[in-house]
């Protein structure tokens, strides 16, 4: 049996944007006949750290998905689905309002670090 595996998006996500985008990748990769690999037939987290370091990595954080929908998002654009404008006003949007007002404060980890005796 074959199986795609979907992970959730976040659940303050805009639905239409992020199933229109899911869409959007998911007929690019058919499109251009990319390889999704060999299946799996081993639970992922019982994988050791070498194991999992053969798979390739999604963004770790915002700042890194921004970066990379900035890099590489002409999939989107086709059929006028999204547009560059869309696009470009997105990615400022949510540095402006998540990325940077994190980044600029401290955060509650390094105060546990720092300032617990």
């Amino acid at each position: 049996a074959k199986r795609v595996e979907f992970r959730s998006a976040d659940p303050t996500c805009n639905p239409y944007l992020t199933f229109s985008a899911m869409l959007m990748a998911g007929l690019d990769g058919i499109e251009n006949g990319y390889d999704p690999g060999e299946p799996l037939q081993q639970d992922l987290f019982e994988l050791s750290a070498e194991e999992t370091a053969a798979f390739p990595q999604v963004p770790s954080s915002l700042e890194e998905a921004l970066s990379a929908l900035e890099e590489d998002h002409a999939y989107l654009l086709k059929g006028g689905v999204f547009t560059e404008d869309v696009i470009e006003n997105w990615i400022s949007f949510k540095r402006e309002n998540d990325v940077d007002p994190v980044r600029l404060r401290p955060h509650p980890y390094e105060f546990y670090l720092t300032f617990d005796a």
